[in-house]
């Protein structure tokens, strides 16, 4: 297509604290390239990150990061909990500044979607003992079953959600994005499925958003509104098919929440941007009904779709993960009216480009 067509993809903006130089975002996306034991980044992570920014991505998003040794999943993800890996962020952000882009931390706990060898050898943390559905990804052992959360567990992992985003700023990031959706801990909270208890945090949709409020209260406490995003869904990793009983109430149900605890900008996310759950409308329509705030888009986005969805107001931002792993000069290409090199699971997933 002619690029002289795609132009509000390509806007500045300011969100937030954030001064973008165009509406995109690169969504986070899964890579596990840190070191095993110490889940710390090297240059390659620094390099890959990089080049996104030179690209003229406006918000880069991290991969996941955990917040602690338990809120692990995988093997080879990265923390932000010691020392050393927060300096070896440092180097990240650097370059990131350096190209003139924008990165934010995902900060990320796993919940019961995880394993106890890969957990610090302690059982997964989880709102109710559980066992999620299927095998710990790049791990193949099936999930175990978790720890009931107590109230204390509750109370240190909402201080380990804000000293993570401490430790984002004190490693140069710009802000962060709380990870509340796809079947982790915060969405295990959210979730009829995962989620039987029966005090303040349990009970219907709006009990159940109860932990989550309370992480976003301390996270803003710690780094600001204009600098914290929140990820959420009814798509599962462990539930891939999951959808709220009625989707407009639902998300109705966590507009509310967010108001209530001051989140300026939300992340609503879905695998199919296009698919209409209820009312003939998408998720981002739905939510857009409800939330005059900022939003950023995701869900298999191509730069038509995206444009398109930025100019009716749907979306603020429009976030693409997999083009931007085949294309590290996805918005160059996008901008000439270049080919887009398509996602290639077997070699995208290994190799850091």
């Amino acid at each position: 297509m002619e690029h002289t067509m795609i132009s509000k993809l390509f806007e500045p903006v300011t969100i937030g604290a954030w001064k973008l130089r165009t509406r995109t975002a690169m969504a986070p996306m899964t890579r596990c390239f840190a070191d095993v034991q110490t889940g710390v980044v090297g240059e390659d992570v620094v390099e890959y990150y990089r080049r996104r920014a030179a690209d003229g991505i406006g918000l880069i998003i991290t991969e996941g990061i955990v917040i602690s040794p338990r809120a692990k999943g995988n093997p080879g993800v990265p923390g932000l909990y010691t020392q050393e890996q927060i300096n070896a962020w440092k180097k990240v952000t650097e370059a990131v500044h350096r190209e003139g882009g924008t990165i934010i931390a995902q900060i990320w706990h796993v919940g019961r979607a995880s394993h106890h060898e890969i957990a610090g050898n302690l059982p997964p943390q989880a709102p109710s003992a559980i066992r999620a559905e299927g095998k710990v990804s790049r791990f193949g052992k099936p999930f175990d079953i978790p720890e009931e959360m107590s109230i204390d567990d509750i109370k240190e992992v909402i201080g380990q959600y804000a000293q993570a985003a401490i430790n984002a700023i004190e490693a140069g990031f710009d802000g962060v994005e709380v990870h509340g959706a796809h079947g982790y801990l915060i969405d295990q909270f959210n979730s009829d499925v995962s989620n039987h208890r029966t005090d303040r945090y349990g009970g219907d949709l709006a009990g159940r958003l109860t932990f989550m409020k309370e992480v976003l209260k301390e996270v803003i406490n710690a780094v600001g509104a204009n600098r914290t995003l929140i990820r959420f869904s009814a798509l599962k990793i462990d539930h891939p098919d999951y959808m709220w009983e009625d989707p407009e109430e639902a998300i109705q149900t966590f507009i509310e929440a967010f108001k209530e605890v001051g989140m300026t900008m939300i992340h609503p996310s879905t695998m199919e941007f296009t698919k209409t759950i209820a009312d003939g409308k998408t998720i981002h329509q739905l939510v857009r009904k409800y939330w005059d705030g900022v939003t950023v888009g995701v869900g298999d986005l191509n730069a038509e779709t995206a444009e398109q969805a930025i100019a009716e107001g749907t979306i603020d931002i429009a976030a693409f993960g997999r083009p931007l792993l085949a294309n590290p000069n996805f918005l160059h290409r996008v901008e000439k009216g270049e080919e887009i090199i398509p996602y290639d699971a077997k070699t995208h997933l290994k190799e850091l480009i």
